[in-house]
């Protein structure tokens, strides 16, 4: 059993920063009065002199973490990901980005894991927005091990960084020695049939269940956890588009500008692929538990096997 089984990811993500503060004495905490919310109170008790608590303000926090930053800090500034995309984008991106600064941005509760904040709260669209700053790495962890992994690694390159993070208890996918890299999709389950591509904790877990109902079917599905949305991992989706003819993309987000539309771009251009997308069709967040929300935006394994099948049968017709 992992160490991580029952640990709330925010939880993870906070004895993480500890970690690494310990060992960097740069590194410094920036929160905007959702301290509880996002776990991070170990942090402030273990280094208070390293906490900076802005107040109800997030785009003076980016804007701080920025000025942190120039001076040779390590900053990483956390929120609800709604605050962070919406509230502080142009901070961000001028401030911490246009200036080549070292800004690490995270972003909780992404999509649906909003749950009861509702519709105002329920961020569908920040990946969207950060695609468009130019070398901005993005990326969100599937579960605890690989939270872990990529937050230590976004710590030791210079540049900035947005994480989605579900802060919630997450199914644990990784052996703790799996080789996970930020910019390297990883697969989880080969297959030659149809490659599904997910991202996030909750799309993640539930594409490798419908690779099961579809192995059931005799369908072979590989499916890649895309932890990493940019800089996106070109080499893998060209050998899958490859070798499957057949792509179907799952996220927590829009399909309009994330993990789907990374995907279509990059192969109209080099190999055209049948496609399908998993995701919000253009609507606004609303109020509910999981299960709800999941059902409501179609983010199921169910979905996730009917999109497959149904794409399934239009590669079988248009290979005749």
């Amino acid at each position: 059993m992992s160490n991580y089984e029952n640990v709330e990811m925010r939880a993870v993500y906070t004895q993480t920063l500890i970690e690494l503060a310990e060992q960097n004495d740069r590194i410094v905490l920036l929160e905007a009065d959702l301290m509880r919310a996002t776990g991070t109170q170990p942090f402030m008790d273990k280094f208070p002199q390293r906490t900076f608590n802005v107040g109800v303000a997030e785009a003076n926090m980016v804007g701080v973490a920025a000025g942190l930053s120039s001076t040779g800090k390590i900053p990483f500034a956390n929120t609800f990901a709604s605050f962070a995309a919406r509230r502080t984008y142009d901070q961000f991106f001028i401030s911490a980005n246009y200036a080549r600064l070292n800004v690490k941005l995270v972003g909780s509760d992404p999509g649906i894991t909003a749950l009861y904040n509702g519709g105002t709260h329920m961020p569908f669209e920040d990946l969207g927005l950060m695609r468009n700053i130019p070398g901005l790495t993005i990326f969100e962890p599937s579960d605890a091990v690989s939270l872990k992994k990529l937050v230590k690694q976004a710590s030791e390159f210079y540049g900035c960084t947005y994480m989605r993070l579900n802060r919630r208890v997450s199914p644990v996918i990784y052996a703790e020695d799996a080789d996970l890299q930020l910019g390297k999709g990883y697969v989880l389950r080969d297959g030659d049939d149809v490659a599904i591509f997910a991202i996030g904790a909750v799309m993640v877990n539930e594409a490798l269940a419908a690779a099961d109902v579809l192995g059931m079917q005799g369908i072979s599905a590989a499916v890649i956890d895309m932890h990493t949305l940019k800089p996106l991992d070109k080499e893998l989706v060209l050998s899958y588009a490859q070798k499957t003819k057949a792509i179907v993309t799952c996220e927590n987000h829009q399909v309009i500008n994330g993990l789907g539309s990374a995907i279509a771009e990059y192969l109209s251009e080099v190999q055209p692929t049948l496609m399908r997308r998993v995701g919000v069709m253009d609507e606004f967040g609303e109020v509910g538990d999981l299960d709800y929300l999941m059902k409501r935006f179609g983010m199921t394994a169910e979905n996730i096997t009917q999109q497959t099948l149904a794409l399934l049968k239009q590669k079988e017709k248009e290979l005749v």
